[in-house]
């Protein structure tokens, strides 16, 4: 399965025009599972493809557990000598003060974060997680929404310096990536 997963990312990056040897990848990582399987699959293709991987975590400090959630990560990254990068803010407080949703509010302050951590890391790309189920729900909700033509086109799989090298991965091969 580890194979399954390194392929579909060298087969989006092939399509996608992306060359990651010589490169730095920060990957987005939430503690969850297909943050954490993505952080593998990208430290297995990096030995061979040569290319270096550092993660940032962002808390959002919605859940109960996300401070474990960011001692899981931390831990995780010391294990493996990974350069681990975090930040916190208080979302409901953003999303009062701006009129935005928990959601919105979240994104917003992740992607700042995210942005903010590749700029002083020197890293070449933000990854994220994204995979296929959350492009069709991302598309869904465009579409009650009442999105427009771009709406339509779900989950970009390259913006400016995020790349989304999972999208055509199913959750059940990201699962039974786990399970093995």
């Amino acid at each position: 399965m580890q194979d399954i997963l390194q392929g579909i990312v060298l087969d989006w990056c092939t399509q996608q025009h992306i060359t990651l040897a010589g490169k730095t990848i920060l990957c987005a990582v939430s503690g969850g599972q297909d943050s954490m399987a993505l952080l593998h699959v990208l430290l297995y293709l990096g030995k061979d493809e040569g290319f270096a991987v550092a993660v940032a975590h962002y808390n959002h400090q919605l859940r109960e557990t996300a401070t474990q959630d960011e001692a899981l990560v931390r831990h995780h990254c010391a294990t493996l000598g990974i350069p681990f990068f975090t930040d916190s803010g208080d979302v409901r407080g953003y999303a009062k003060a701006h009129g935005t949703s928990i959601e919105d509010s979240a994104r917003t302050m992740r992607y700042a974060f995210l942005q903010r951590t590749a700029q002083e890391c020197g890293a070449d790309y933000i990854a994220t997680a994204h995979h296929r189920q959350d492009n069709a729900e991302t598309l869904l909700l465009h579409l009650l929404r009442g999105s427009g033509l771009h709406g339509l086109g779900g989950i970009t799989p390259v913006r400016g310096n995020i790349i989304r090298p999972l999208l055509q991965a199913d959750r059940a091969d990201i699962e039974r990536y786990i399970a093995e």
